[in-house]
């Protein structure tokens, strides 16, 4: 078992709903195994290991969740993620009630309670109150796990983190890392941030994404291709609300686009969320499709099913964000770090294949030029 640094990352959470959950088991599970951990990518990064991060506090508006830690809300529904890792009870930061803003939709109102949000009747903090709470906890980091759509509420937590000068990662499709306007009050004010929505550590898009760029090295044409998923979990739920998916699919194809040599015309790709089928819970399932046209003009295509549970898919590489943020931080680097973000983010500043942006997260990390 290996020892965790002298130094931590103090660390705010926006949403703790299952990518949160999979993150305070993740941290605990590091914690407890060191070395021995499985599936950890990066295990040092900076001189920052996994088990250095420190959550101290959290936010959210689900009354299962609000005034208590994050280790019990951890397991408190509607989440409905894998428990890998049930020692908790050194997961006590405190969860304080954060606004609705538009983080909670009519559509999720409307649900049975067991699979929607229970809206808490604590009154809930300003901007003033959130900043000052960072500032009390020394919050180092703050992580954006909003539901999809959540412009109006990742916007106020950005701002947020802009006064309490926070490094923000932005782990949901809306997009501050990769917006100018963005970009540069992040610059301006001194203070880092990684984003757009994560790649999950073995999910759709990255997979999608090698199966075109290999079709390419390969010489084969591709002519269309699509990517259909579905899931039972909240955030599922949330994406059959159409009106919040806009940036989510975006996010997504874009991802898939910028792979191939060559984009494909609206009409040839699509790329998003399908369905919701509650039996899954934190169960994803994945259906990629490519069609395309090998030496000659002969057809062919690949059709793959990936199944994974999406969660923890995606708390792996929020704990290599997470350390990024604050490597950035410690260096006194300011606004979209594109070195770090290319390699963990579907829609980042700066598109780059998969092989190059691992390899500059790497050269960011350990201080080398890329």
């Amino acid at each position: 078992m290996s020892a965790s640094s002298a130094k931590t990352i103090r660390t705010a959470i926006v949403g703790a709903g299952n990518c949160a959950s999979s993150l305070v088991q993740g941290v605990a599970y590091c914690r407890a195994l060191g070395d021995e951990a499985v599936g950890v990518p990066f295990p040092v990064l900076g001189g920052y290991r996994p088990e250095d991060v420190d959550i101290v506090l959290a936010f959210e508006v689900d009354a299962r969740k609000v005034g208590r830690t994050v280790g019990e809300a951890a397991v408190a529904l509607p989440n409905c993620t894998e428990i890998f890792h049930k020692d908790l009870g050194g997961m006590t930061a405190p969860v304080l009630r954060g606004p609705d803003l538009d983080g909670v939709s009519a559509f999720m109102r409307n649900q049975a309670p067991d699979r929607s949000f229970v809206v808490s009747s604590a009154p809930a903090l300003d901007k003033a109150g959130i900043v000052a709470a960072l500032r009390e906890a020394k919050a180092d980091v703050m992580i954006n796990f909003l539901p999809v759509g959540s412009v109006e509420a990742t916007q106020f937590y950005a701002e947020c983190a802009l006064e309490a000068g926070c490094a923000f990662v932005n782990g949901i499709p809306v997009f501050i890392a990769s917006d100018p306007v963005w970009a540069a009050r992040f610059r301006d004010a001194g203070v880092p941030i990684v984003g757009d929505d994560f790649k999950a550590q073995f999910g759709a898009t990255i997979t999608h994404r090698a199966l075109a760029r290999l079709a390419d090295m390969r010489g084969v044409k591709v002519d269309r291709t699509y990517q259909l998923n579905v899931g039972g979990n909240t955030d599922f739920l949330n994406m059959m609300d159409m009106d919040r998916l806009a940036m989510k699919r975006e996010s997504k194809t874009e991802a898939v686009q910028t792979a191939m040599n060559a984009r494909l015309s609206d009409s040839e790709i699509r790329i998003g969320p399908s369905d919701y089928v509650p039996w899954l819970n934190d169960r994803k399932v994945a259906y990629v499709r490519l069609e395309g046209r090998l030496f000659g003009g002969v057809r062919t295509h690949v059709e793959m099913r990936l199944e994974v549970e999406d969660s923890p898919n995606a708390a792996a590489m929020a704990l290599i964000a997470i350390r990024c943020a604050k490597i950035a931080a410690d260096r006194g680097l300011a606004g979209p770090v594109e070195d770090a973000s290319a390699f963990l983010f579907k829609h980042p500043p700066l598109q780059i294949e998969d092989a190059e942006g691992y390899d500059r997260l790497l050269a960011f990390a350990n201080g080398e030029a890329a």
